[in-house]
């Protein structure tokens, strides 16, 4: 396993990481993604840790905190062998104390976050979303706080727009509150948002990305394939509608590709999606899910090779869309293009 730098800090974390969405799932959408329980999660891990997966990510959101509670049973008797992430702000209930990341709701969340993982620091938290309620100085002061008291190793955020980045950034350098290490992003080849701005930033700023759902929202398994029905144990029949939308004419451009390539390379279509990803500049770590060991196996694979620079140009070309204003120009035109070339 291939181990990176998290964007400027000192953590290493390794080029894949597990997540634990899939631990104890229930309700509409993470119900679907998987229910492993104690016993089977910390097979899962067991796996993982053989291939140097270290870093496990879940969130408090996560099927209501069952995703904690499992991973914490999970890895119980070896956490110095594991770096946890996990992440908060998104509601957790109906009561306005519920939601957000004020001074009060940050404190109780990371407390209640040790405590369902049966440890008492936590390696990365995030932030789910970004809280347009609570004055940025207040939150960041608040992590300053709880790494100060040994709660948090790193701070990072989660789904937040550049403006919301580069802010906190600048509030963090000005008044000395601890700085973001990671971003952790929607990012694949059916969804490459990520590069016209938060990419940029990222290598401006030395923030690292955590990628989620790189196989955009489960279309890229290698079982959606053009002029075939969507299959009946796709889980996209219950949950598309919860993920980013994804046009079909492009999706099937993508797929095509993919499956060439996949030939070519003599890989599985998850697998050179995945290693795509791991070739792009910012990304820390791909984040993988699975629910039963053969997915994570194969998972597993997309990892100690590389893509070639001609396949990765067929799949740059199939994936590419058209930038949104402002940025279309600088890619368009040749006065904009020199005096701002393209991160990638």
């Amino acid at each position: 396993m291939d181990y990176r730098r998290l964007g400027a800090s000192g953590l290493k974390v390794p080029a894949l990481s597990f997540g634990a969405g899939t631990f104890g799932g229930s309700g509409p959408l993470f119900g679907h993604w998987g229910n492993s329980d104690a016993k089977e999660a910390r097979r899962l891990v067991d796996i993982c840790l053989e291939a140097g997966v270290t870093l496990f990510d879940t969130a408090d959101v996560y099927s209501n905190g069952a995703s904690e509670e499992v991973l914490g049973e999970a890895i119980k008797g070896r956490r110095d062998a594991v770096l946890i992430s996990t992440k908060t702000a998104l509601p957790m209930g109906d009561g306005p104390a519920d939601w957000g990341s004020s001074r009060s709701r940050l404190i109780r969340s990371v407390d209640a976050a040790l405590k369902r993982l049966g440890t008492d620091y936590i390696d990365l938290l995030q932030l789910h979303a970004f809280d347009a309620a609570t004055p940025i100085e207040e939150v960041l002061a608040t992590l300053g706080d709880l790494v100060r008291a040994g709660k948090l190793r790193y701070v990072g955020v989660s789904n937040f727009s550049g403006w919301q980045v580069m802010k906190s950034l600048g509030l963090a350098e000005k008044h000395g509150y601890p700085r973001y290490a990671a971003h952790q992003v929607y990012y694949s080849l059916v969804g490459r948002d990520y590069e016209w701005e938060l990419m940029p930033l990222g290598l401006d700023q030395g923030v690292g990305a955590l990628v989620w759902s790189p196989l955009g929202w489960g279309r890229l398994t290698g079982k959606i394939r053009r002029g075939q029905p969507l299959p009946k144990t796709s889980r996209l029949h219950d949950t598309a509608s919860f993920g980013p939308p994804v046009e079909d004419g492009h999706l099937y451009r993508v797929v095509d590709a993919l499956e060439t390539v996949a030939a070519e390379a003599g890989k599985t279509v998850p697998q050179v999606a995945i290693n795509w990803l791991l070739q792009r500049p910012t990304v820390s770590s791909v984040i993988i899910g699975a629910r039963n060991e053969e997915q994570l196996r194969q998972n597993l694979g997309a990892v100690g090779w590389t893509l070639s620079p001609e396949q990765m140009k067929a799949l740059d070309e199939a994936s590419a869309v058209t930038a949104p204003y402002p940025y279309f120009p600088y890619r368009r035109q040749e006065g904009f293009a020199r005096l701002n070339p393209p991160a990638v």
